[in-house]
């Protein structure tokens, strides 16, 4: 069976399995800095979380900034950000601003 011959259901259950497994990948990897997915991908872990958010939103479930970020990050935000985030360099800044200009 073809992914587009799926129901609805189905699909979401691969898709929301799919996005775990991100989460995972991106948990392992954190090493990897937000502005570095940002300058090679156009989004980063902030963005899924505000992603997240909007989703839940539109569903009626309220999930906050904080709560949105927690399951992104799994943890809260700022002990992420404290055991695992880097001053950005020069280089990663610049390209920053580069691809996205203020």
């Amino acid at each position: 069976m073809a992914y587009n011959d799926l129901d609805s259901a189905a699909q979401t259950r691969i898709e929301a399995a799919a996005f775990r497994r991100m989460l995972a990948h991106l948990d392992q990897r954190s090493d990897v800095q937000n502005i570095d997915l940002m300058n090679l991908a156009g989004f980063c872990r902030n963005c899924l979380s505000t992603w997240l958010g909007e989703a839940a939103q539109s569903e009626g479930v309220t999930l906050d900034k904080a709560a949105a970020r927690a399951v992104v990050y799994g943890m809260p935000y700022e002990d992420w950000k404290a055991a695992n985030q880097t001053a950005a360099t020069a280089a990663q800044l610049a390209a920053h601003d580069h691809d996205h200009p203020s």
